[in-house]
């Protein structure tokens, strides 16, 4: 209750950036560094159970697991990448959605992407919104919800034009916040945040793009910035150079990058 209060007042003014941990372990790190909200990755999660980033890749249970773990793992307030709510049906939004705030998220995200490249018509989207705002509101824990439209990931024939029009009508259903993953030109952010206003908006970094800094995106309007599988790949590059070197070299130079194991420790040693 009190994780969900503090992730809502978060959202009221300035921008604050939610990095996102794919385990216990690189949440219970990220927590050392003075970040006020994390969050969970679909795609980190699913690379880590050798899967691809996909709603149809892993089982609600297996999600709402995870969600316990990196919930116990710190006391911040974790927003979770709920993916499409794992059910094509809106009752089964509904109850995953409420199973998953039991869970401990203080906020989570509901796409509109079906997993088969494209979008859930707009009005059945619209009516997954309002059945995940109905499951929030059940539960009676102030979690944040925000609508995510896919367009400019599925590569709809206008993106741009459906964000706006998808993520105004997600607003009116009862999302908290909104969000559209892809967005990149400050021009376009600029508008999401007027259209839906007041209600705060969520641009997700997770490769970069010139010029988009927090400060910069303070100055657009954006409330929350997330780093969606970014440091997930982060890690797995590091670790697919380092394997590849001594595999094609038989030399071990590589591993002078690595953490050290006093470091590691020290950080899980309580």
């Amino acid at each position: 209750m009190n994780a969900g209060r503090e992730f809502r007042k978060l959202h009221e003014s300035g921008c604050f950036v939610m990095p996102n941990p794919w385990d216990i372990g690189s949440a219970r790190f990220l927590a050392t560094l003075g970040f006020k909200a994390l969050a969970t990755t679909s795609a980190g999660f699913a690379f880590s159970r050798a899967c691809p980033d996909s709603p149809l890749a892993l089982e609600v249970s297996d999600v709402l697991r995870h969600v316990k773990e990196i919930v116990g793992a710190t006391e911040l307030p974790v927003n979770v990448d709920f993916q499409s709510g794992y059910s094509d049906n809106v009752d089964g939004v509904f109850a995953n959605v409420a199973a998953c705030v039991r869970a401990g998220a203080a906020g989570l995200s509901i796409e509109d992407a079906t997993g088969g490249g494209d979008l859930y018509e707009r009005h059945v989207a619209i009516d997954r919104v309002k059945a995940a705002r109905a499951a929030v509101d059940e539960t009676n824990f102030p979690a944040v919800l925000t609508g995510r439209c896919e367009a400019f990931l599925v590569g709809t024939a206008k993106p741009f034009h459906d964000v706006l029009d998808r993520l105004v009508a997600y607003a009116d259903a009862g999302a908290d916040c909104l969000f559209a993953p892809g967005i990149r030109e400050p021009d376009d952010i600029a508008q999401l945040v007027r259209a839906v206003a007041p209600k705060p908006v969520n641009v997700v970094i997770s490769s970069p793009i010139p010029g988009l800094t927090v400060a910069r995106l303070t100055q657009l309007g954006v409330r929350r910035v997330s780093l969606g599988g970014g440091l997930a790949r982060v890690a797995w590059g590091a670790f697919m150079r380092a394997a590849r070197e001594v595999a094609t070299t038989g030399e071990f130079n590589v591993l002078k990058d690595a953490a050290s194991g006093a470091e590691l420790n020290q950080l899980f040693g309580r």
